[in-house]
């Protein structure tokens, strides 16, 4: 196979970087020193910024303003955005968007995409169940009343739900004994909504989205087979694309000290113990791109392979998130106490990496998915 990049994907990384070259990882408080979220709503200054390099419209159509590009393009967009702890909602963004686009109605595509493009309208995806550890198109279910829907659940850790306009979330459906799963975009000030305030790893601000019978029309309900499946693996691939992005900058951080810092009159980058310990999360860091690669043109391309593309995906989870944990950790070791001096940014890279490792679900959830997979498709 060949990962070489087209030209246009290789423009918006080139784009991304320009964007994000100015924005500093320490431009709100420490989540370490801050009891609640180290800020109210995310960086719109950015936002504006990203809109205005077209990097909010990259997976949508040239007849909504958009590039027309993949999900490849999307995670090295987002792989320069986890460099600088960018503070916005652009995986959730992107995802919903494109999920609108290819499996929703013409009247949404026309209502929606082209403000969302411009950053107008905010969108973000409920897509952690009712605690974290279960599916989350179990945690709200939806039944026909008439023309509209009804919801009814919980989704917990929703990101970026206080400043959104709408929230895409799963939702159960059993019709005659045949389950299936919608898509409804929820607006948050909706009758029946409900957001109570929770607070990442990282600091940032999330929310436990509650609906009380909340009536939504059918037009924003997405009904298409397969749109919460396609969303979903774009959101896990998206944040994989982070934690390459975040580990990358780390072990950056981590090189640069180590060669500076010197015991007994050496660079301790110079001592074996070191070198092994950054070779090996060197290695991690290419494993973690490889399987991203892999996983984003799976679902790029639609090309067939011994396993559905959720086997590439699940794989790539599982490298991003044991991968940025042994990253995160040995950068703290090989810091020693200067890596928790809340002076320092490293420690702030720690927390987003725990929050990535486990959003989504951690490597256990997609190594139990595997398994599942290829015992439904053997290989051979």
């Amino acid at each position: 196979m060949d990962f070489t990049f087209t030209e246009e994907q290789l423009a918006a990384a080139e784009a991304a970087r320009g964007v994000f070259a100015g924005v500093a990882p320490d431009a709100v408080p420490s989540p370490a020193l801050t009891p609640g979220a180290v800020a109210e709503g995310f960086d719109r200054e950015l936002w504006s910024r990203l809109a205005g390099a077209d990097l909010l419209s990259l997976l949508l159509d040239e007849a909504y303003g958009g590039a027309g590009l993949d999900a490849i393009a999307l995670c090295l967009v987002l792989r320069a955005s986890a460099e600088v702890l960018a503070r916005v909602p652009l995986l959730e963004h992107s995802a919903a968007a494109a999920a609108v686009q290819a499996y929703g109605g013409a009247d949404s595509a026309k209502r929606l995409l082209e403000r969302a493009g411009r950053g107008e309208l905010v969108l973000t995806v409920a897509a952690n169940g009712r605690t974290g550890h279960d599916a989350a198109e179990l945690a709200v279910t939806a039944r026909r009343e008439g023309p509209d829907w009804v919801l009814d659940g919980v989704q917990t850790a929703v990101p970026w739900a206080h400043d959104a306009d709408l929230v895409a979330v799963p939702a159960h459906v059993g019709d005659a004994g045949a389950d299936r799963t919608v898509l409804a975009l929820v607006p948050r000030g909706h009758d029946g909504v409900v957001l109570a305030g929770q607070v990442s790893t990282s600091g940032e601000r999330l929310a436990e989205l509650r609906l009380s019978s909340v009536r939504i029309d059918a037009a924003e309900v997405i009904e298409a087979d397969g749109a919460w499946e396609w969303l979903h693996a774009l959101l896990v691939t998206g944040t994989c694309a982070l934690a390459l992005g975040l580990g990358e900058r780390v072990l950056r951080m981590t090189s640069d000290y180590t060669g500076k810092r010197e015991q007994f009159g050496y660079p301790i980058a110079t001592f074996q113990a070191v070198a092994v310990q950054s070779a090996d999360r060197y290695i991690d860091l290419r494993a973690m791109e490889a399987t991203l690669w892999q996983a984003a043109w799976r679902i790029s391309s639609g090309a067939s392979g011994a396993l559905p593309p959720a086997g590439d995906v699940a794989v790539a989870k599982i490298w991003a998130a044991e991968g940025v944990r042994r990253v995160v950790q040995t950068a703290q070791h090989l810091h020693g106490g200067f890596g928790a001096d809340t002076d320092y940014s490293l420690h702030r890279y720690h927390a987003w990496a725990k929050h990535l490792e486990l959003a989504l679900g951690p490597a256990s959830a997609y190594e139990e998915k595997l398994g599942d997979l290829l015992a439904a498709h053997p290989l051979g």
